[in-house]
């Protein structure tokens, strides 16, 4: 056997033995500070719009609210408006003075917290920083197993939910399904609510099917919350109100439950979700516009019954195949919309929210990936706060798929990386490093000491995509994609319990009928 053979064996074992303790490393967890991703990251480096348009935008959604208004609002919505300075006409519409708009902008709520049940899943909603989640209202699971769509149920609801609490990229959990296997919409209302409080401590977002819930489900956010103080002092839950019927229109339930929660003490999303080309107009910039004055009316309803209650600005326009008429949620001119939204947010200074990571592959395949990708990235990127339906969602919003929500922690791990962009600083420009490797070094940086510093807090590594070599994939058998998302899934679940203590559970479901099992 030559030198060089005998050489050979020491030398793999070497590198073996480093790998594994890199490995190592990385699995150790690391301080929040020093995470190379992490929720609140700024954004706000792409933006699809000028300074002019910015503008233009803005006037005209001043000019809507003051000739076209908006139809439909309760009675007690029309007080409130009318009291703070909308006119009501002859028509039925109420109509907007910018003075009123400008006066109700100067007191919203600004620099927000949208509360986790841990505070360490707190979101602070100010400038850029930007938080990915869940969110819509899928009426089926995707079935991976079998590649089926079926009906979604308060179990599957409960699953997503704690999946996602595992999940470091997902950082808010909004109801992402309907249980179909509720019949009563008020049992439906509590069980959404119990289901997503049960599997994650993450902040939740929902909506109410009737006003007359409200006291009920309250109650059981009580509960929760071990008593009304607390949930006062730190409201976990949002409630996503469809306030607004588009084009122009106040959705009147929608509005009455918006009023009964500001007074409860919980912060609202303001989501105006108009379909270009279908409820909104088709030109991009009108579309942004027509959703504007909506929230704007939003902003001014809001601060009339609770001057600087907490409330996101929901702008979420989408978008039509004009071929057809359908929804497309994972297009480019989506992704254009919503970060354009994210602009005129940071316009106002407002907390604000839109929709991007919707796919319309009826499965995670190619066609998702790409669409996830490129909405969630302009997203990130534009410096929108709160992303919703980032992960999950497939259908055009009517399907749900918990292996599409594993695999979309790894898409926003890339996304976050991207948002995070380059650190430029008096480190990482020295030119020690390229010397010592350069000058003498062994010619390459894959063991100097800056590298191994940097594994961890400079590099995100997806936990289920794959960098195998051909022949790594092929020693290992092959592994799919899906079948790992699918193996993780179970996982996630088999190792997660209930956020509630046991003896809070046994009440809660002795108050309460619930159809979900841990």
């Amino acid at each position: 056997m030559s030198d060089d053979a005998l050489n050979c064996e020491p030398r793999r074992a070497a590198r073996a033995g480093g790998r594994e303790a890199r490995r190592a490393l990385r699995a150790a967890p690391l301080a929040e500070n020093i995470r190379p991703v992490r929720a609140g990251l700024d954004g706000g480096q792409y933006r699809p719009l000028t300074e002019a348009g910015i503008a233009r935008i803005h006037q005209a959604a001043l000019e809507a609210l003051e000739v076209i208004g908006l139809a439909n609002a309760p009675a007690s919505g029309v007080e409130a408006m009318t009291r703070a300075g909308a006119i009501l006409g002859d028509d039925g519409r109420l109509r907007f003075p910018r003075a009123l708009v400008e006066d109700m902008l100067a007191v919203a709520a600004r620099d927000i917290t949208l509360h986790g049940r841990d505070p360490r899943h707190d979101l602070h909603l100010s400038g850029t920083k930007v938080h990915f989640g869940t969110a819509g209202a899928a009426v089926h699971i995707v079935d991976l197993e079998t590649n089926t769509y079926r009906d979604s149920t308060a179990q599957d609801l409960y699953d997503a939910a704690r999946i996602t609490h595992q999940l470091d990229n997902v950082h808010f959990f909004q109801r992402a399904m309907v249980c179909r296997d509720v019949l009563d919409n008020y049992e439906m209302d509590l069980n959404t609510l119990y289901a997503c409080c049960s599997g994650t401590t993450k902040h939740v977002g929902t909506s109410f099917s009737d006003p007359s819930h409200v006291e009920g489900c309250m109650e059981l956010i009580h509960m929760i919350a071990g008593g009304e103080e607390q949930w006062r002092a730190r409201p976990f839950i949002s409630n996503s109100n469809c306030f607004v019927v588009p084009p122009m229109k106040f959705a009147e339930e929608s509005c009455v439950t918006m009023e009964k929660l500001i007074r409860a003490g919980m912060p609202v999303l303001l989501l105006s979700a108009g379909q270009a080309g279908a409820t909104a107009p088709a030109p991009i910039a009108l579309a942004i516009v027509q959703a504007v004055a909506e929230c704007l009316a939003g902003v001014v309803y809001v601060n009339a019954i609770k001057p600087g209650h907490p409330a996101v600005f929901g702008t979420w326009p989408f978008v039509s195949d004009l071929r057809t008429g359908a929804m497309s949620g994972g297009s480019a001119e989506q992704a254009l919309l919503t970060a354009g939204c994210a602009q005129m947010h940071r316009f106002y200074n407002l907390p604000g929210g839109a929709a991007a990571g919707i796919s319309d592959a009826k499965l995670p395949d190619m066609q998702a990936g790409w669409e996830q990708a490129i909405t969630n990235t302009l997203a990130g990127l534009s410096g929108l706060n709160m992303v919703y339906e980032s992960v999950g969602m497939h259908a055009s919003l009517l399907g749900f798929c918990l292996e599409s929500l594993v695999l979309g922690d790894d898409i926003l791990g890339q996304v976050l990386r991207c948002v995070r962009g380059i650190d430029v600083n008096e480190d990482s420009t020295s030119i020690e490093a390229m010397k010592e490797v350069c000058l003498g070094g062994p010619g390459h940086y894959l063991g100097s000491g800056q590298t191994l510093s940097l594994m961890q807090t400079e590099y995100v590594y997806p936990a289920i995509g794959n960098r195998m070599s051909p022949k790594e994939w092929v020693e290992a058998g092959r592994p799919m994609l899906l079948d790992q998302a699918i193996r993780r899934k179970n996982e996630i679940l088999a190792a997660s319990g209930c956020q509630i203590t046991p003896d809070l559970d046994r009440a809660i479901r002795t108050r309460f009928n619930m159809y979900f099992n841990d």
